[in-house]
Order: C-alpha cells, then sequence, then structure tokens
C-alpha cells in the first residue's frame, strides 16, 4: 500500500491469499449522502443524542453512520453502534474517528486497534477493517471525519525527515499502532468499499474476496493505522489568549482538526480568558462537545453530545454574560473537537434531523422574523 503513486509513505504487506482475487462486485448503495447549502446563512446548534433513539444494539459503525455536514473536502458523520460492522474500507481518502464514547477493538488488515473514549482512530484509505464495540462498555458513540485525501501531523510540527518536533503538543509515543497480526482466514468474504464515482460523488460497492482480506502474516513501512487520546494532548497557554491553531492536532487536505482539553488559562491579570469575537473569514467551525462545561457557551443550550456550526461570513464568540463570567478563571474545565474547513459546508440529513432552530439567535435573545 502506497501513497501519492508510491511517492509517499507506504507499507509491505505479506498476503496468504491474493488480494486481487474477488468472486462478486455489486452496488452497496449508502445511507443518505444529500446535502443542502447552508442558505440562508445561519449558525447552526445540532444536537447529535437525538439522532438515535435506542441503544444502537442493532446499529453498526459503518453503515449506521448519519451524514451530518459534507463538502467537497470532508465529510461529517454520527453513529451509535454497538453491533460488530461489515468489512469496509474508505477508498476516497483517510477517515478519523473521534470516539465520544465506549470502547472495543478496530480489526484491521494490520493488526488490532484498541479504541476507547477519547480515541482519534486514523484509518489511512483502502485500508480493510471492521469496528467491534465491546458491549460491557456501552455503545460507542462515534464522529466520523472522513478525507478526501490524507490525514496527518501539522507540518510545523514535524522535521524535514517527518519527526514531530519538540514544542508540538504530542509525540510519537502517544501514537498507538495495531498489535501482533490477527490471522483470519476464509473464503467468499464480503468487503463494503466506499470509493469515488463520476463528478465527484461518493459511492459504493460490495466486493467479495476469494479469500479472507486479513490473511496477512505480517507486515512493515510508516504507513498504518493508529489511536491517539486525547488526554495525551498537551494544550498551549499563553500569557494572553491563544488563536486556535495552538489546538491543532491533524490537518488534511481542505480541513484540519483541533482538541480543546481541559488546561490552565490566560495568566495576564487583565486577560479576558474565553475566546474574543471572531471573524475566520476563510474557514467554516465546526465544534463537538464531549465533557466538561464550555465557558464562552453558556445559556446557549448546548451540552454534551452538541455540534455548533459557526460559518463564514458570520462573526460569532461568547454568549452574552459569558466574558465577565470568565474573569479570573485559572483553568477550563472542558474537551471539544473542532474541524475547520476552508469551503463551505453544507448539510447532512442528520444535521437536518437533529437542529436547535433556536440556536441563531442565541446572541441577541430575540428573533425579529
Amino acid at each position: 500500500m502506497g501513497e501519492e503513486g508510491f511517492s509517499s509513505d507506504s507499507s509491505l504487506l505479506y498476503h496468504r491469499g491474493v488480494p486481487s482475487a474477488i468472486v462478486a462486485s455489486e452496488v452497496w448503495e449508502l445511507p443518505d449522502q444529500s446535502l443542502v447549502a447552508n442558505h440562508p446563512l445561519r449558525p447552526r446548534h445540532l444536537r447529535l443524542h437525538d439522532l438515535f433513539s435506542g441503544d444502537g444494539a442493532d446499529l453498526d459503525a459503518v453503515t449506521g453512520r448519519r451524514l451530518v455536514l459534507g463538502n467537497a473536502d470532508v465529510r461529517l458523520s454520527y453513529a451509535v453502534a454497538a453491533a460488530t460492522s461489515p468489512y469496509y474500507r474508505n477508498a476516497t481518502g483517510d477517515e478519523c474517528v473521534f470516539v465520544e464514547a465506549g470502547a472495543g477493538v478496530v480489526e484491521t488488515v494490520f493488526g488490532v486497534l484498541a479504541y476507547r473514549a477519547g480515541d482519534f482512530v486514523v484509518v489511512p484509505r483502502a485500508t480493510t477493517h471492521r469496528w467491534v464495540p465491546d458491549g460491557s462498555a456501552g455503545p460507542s458513540r462515534l464522529w466520523a471525519i472522513e478525507g478526501n485525501g490524507h490525514v496527518a501531523p501539522p507540518k510545523r510540527y514535524l522535521s524535514r525527515y517527518g519527526q514531530l518536533l519538540e514544542h508540538a503538543p504530542y509525540c510519537e509515543r502517544d501514537l498507538v499502532g495495531p498489535t501482533a497480526v490477527h490471522l483470519r482466514e476464509g473464503e467468499d468474504v464480503e468487503v463494503l468499499v466506499k470509493h469515488r464515482g463520476s463528478g465527484g460523488a461518493v459511492v459504493g460497492s460490495r466486493l467479495v474476496h476469494a479469500t479472507h482480506p486479513c490473511d496477512v502474516v505480517g507486515w512493515d513501512g510508516c504507513l498504518y493505522p493508529f489511536t491517539f487520546n486525547v488526554e495525551d494532548f498537551m494544550p498551549i497557554t499563553g500569557k494572553v489568549h491563544q488563536p486556535p491553531p495552538v489546538h491543532q492536532v491533524f490537518e488534511g487536505p481542505g480541513f484540519v482538526v483541533c482538541a480543546f482539553v481541559p488546561r490552565k488559562v490566560d495568566y495576564h491579570p487583565l486577560a479576558v480568558p474565553v475566546p474574543y469575537y471572531h471573524s475566520n473569514v476563510d474557514s467554516d467551525e465546526v465544534m463537538l462537545y464531549v465533557a466538561g462545561d464550555y465557558e464562552a457557551r453558556k445559556g446557549s443550550g448546548i451540552a454534551i453530545g452538541s455540534v455548533t456550526l459557526h460559518p463564514g461570513g458570520h462573526a460569532h464568540g461568547p454568549q452574552p454574560a459569558a466574558i465577565e463570567a470568565s474573569l479570573g478563571a485559572e483553568a477550563f474545565d472542558e474537551t471539544a473537537v473542532m474541524v475547520d474547513t476552508f469551503r463551505p459546508l453544507e448539510l447532512g440529513e442528520g444535521a437536518r434531523a437533529a437542529e436547535d432552530p433556536a440556536y441563531p439567535w442565541s446572541w441577541a435573545g430575540r428573533r425579529l422574523r
């Protein structure tokens, strides 16, 4: 497996069978992938926990995903899953899946990855894998960030040889790779493949492999899936408020992924700890609220499991009275995952089903019409 025409990271996988040998290919009808424009322009509050009424017992992390937001570079989906997923590979780009809750393993051609709450699970493009939730930990709540390219640490944190530098907020020891290869055998094994269709559309196919795709006896190289837990992210703080790039964890073509974690806040005696009102003129900003008490959003109705969309063209910032309430604070106890995109995001069926219609007017406290 090699990226960028085998001119970038690659790995050699030693299969017992022939990975090209397939005996069937059919259409896999993907869940609703429709998108509608955020028009008229509004900030949005989406209550993701309202999307699934049960415990996910009959849902899996692949076919049970509901598309929330998307554009030509990235698709953001949510799933509540307790069932083992089909074998799956995403041939459109890398996946970076944040585990809001739950635990389990991801079985891959490279071996087994254990996951737990707070993990980012990064699966390289076209890696065959399946999700196996641990029922004793409750359903897995998963925020899936599906890129149309590769997900990697920010370039400013890497040496010219690819090592994470000392000023980076995490390092190589924080990245957990797969355990020893878990050899699987069998014939006529079905794999769901998400891939590129005509005109940039994302489509699905159902391939049946003559031998098990996870019949790998070993591998070597620099391309492999891994997990990174948000608790291992070392926040960068300063005398005055630090801008969002200090929270960045990963980047992909057309988007970045950031983590806001419990941290000491600005230590200048006159500092205002919550963010200033700001207009990120090149980006749409999406925030998933994971844990704690997000100070800037108090009084807005936002809770754990909420997602906000603050689009380019709309200046946003703390809710009324949040600035005054934050004065004198020494630390914030909050965990959130942010995705900034450089093309406008459109609303998937999940966003349309989970929207809080009162949120756009929460700063003013009223709606004109």
